[in-house]
């Protein structure tokens, strides 16, 4: 393994003397790693990102990129895994999974190249977080998908910048996410639904 490693404050102990690695200490590890990982200026984390509807992912991060991060301690199964694996990667940027060691071998079979692994084990001082996988860069975004994330409103607004809203401007949200995404290309598309995304009030952002 390889890459830098993290800790948070000290976890419970079971009554077998094992330690207690619960999905807020594996969070609280991986938000602080990720505010040292992603130091440029204006990125934004927030938690449980919805991706259309379809999963939440649990950290996302916003910069120049849109990063997801989804957790998995030694007390989640990983049954939901191939769904987050197909919908992450039809909008990210980047996805890493961080998960805990038991779950490892068996979360290497359902990951795309591309994605980042963290293992998370448990230590006297707390979770410590190790890169095992760089990762890479998404090669297939969906435009559709990544359209979906805008609300309807912010998406109408990207149009009537360009003078693109005509005949949708009184149509359901999935025609005008239909139009941004056939009208822009993939590149100024990933731009404008980053701004709208980190423009927005009242998300509940990872602290």
């Amino acid at each position: 393994m390889s890459g830098a490693t993290v800790a948070c404050a000290k976890l419970s102990v079971s009554r077998r003397g094992e330690w207690i690695v619960r999905d807020r200490d594996v969070r609280v590890s991986l938000l602080r790693h990720l505010h040292h990982e992603h130091q440029e200026p204006g990125t934004l984390f927030v938690d449980e990102l919805d991706l259309g509807g379809l999963v939440r992912v649990d950290v996302a991060a916003i910069n120049g990129s849109l990063w997801g991060y989804e957790i998995k301690s030694a007390r989640d199964t990983l049954r939901r895994l191939p769904l987050q694996v197909e919908v992450y990667s039809r909008v990210l940027d980047h996805a890493a999974l961080v998960v805990a060691d038991r779950h490892h071998e068996h979360a290497l079979d359902l990951l795309p190249d591309w994605w980042q692994i963290y293992v998370a084990t448990a230590t006297p001082d707390g979770v410590e977080l190790m890169l095992e996988r760089p990762g890479g860069q998404n090669p297939d975004v969906d435009p559709m998908q990544l359209a979906q994330l805008l609300w309807r409103d912010e998406a109408l607004a990207e149009l009537a910048e360009r003078g693109l809203d005509r005949g949708v401007r009184s149509k359901p949200r999935r025609a005008v996410w239909q139009r941004l995404a056939e009208s822009l290309d993939l590149p100024e598309l990933q731009r404008c639904v980053r701004q709208r995304l980190k423009t927005r009030v009242g998300w509940r952002v990872g602290r």
